[in-house]
């Protein structure tokens, strides 16, 4: 009596419910995007002040992957610009106009990059 129950229920969040029969929840399928070769990504760089005090930064969208590979690039251009930044919801955001080292990086690495209007 007064034994605490398990709380898996925390680690199904976004998971509605479901009358399947058969269904079962597979919590390692939301992680196992696989990362597709930089000759098949489609990235765009492009210069956002939207929603940051009026401050710029820059914004690579497009990166098709797992979160480790997607944070390795970003440290990659951190490192590149010698600015702070940040990845988050696919998408690196690098501390001000630094588009065109950014574009010169991707480019170097195999990516197929653009400049983006933003």
């Amino acid at each position: 009596m007064g034994r605490k129950r398990d709380n898996d229920w925390k680690k199904r969040d976004g998971v509605v419910y479901s009358t399947a029969d058969n269904f079962d929840f597979d919590e390692g399928e939301q992680e196992s995007t696989e990362t597709l070769p930089p000759k098949q990504q489609h990235l765009k760089v492009m210069l956002d002040k939207k929603s940051r005090g009026g401050k710029q930064v820059t914004l690579v969208t497009g990166f098709i992957g797992n979160e480790d590979d997607l944070k390795s690039l970003g440290k990659a251009l951190k490192t590149k610009c010698g600015v702070g930044g940040n990845t988050k919801d696919g998408e690196i955001i690098i501390q001000g106009d630094q588009r065109d080292k950014v574009l010169e990086h991707l480019m170097q690495e195999g990516y197929k990059a653009k400049k983006s209007g933003g």
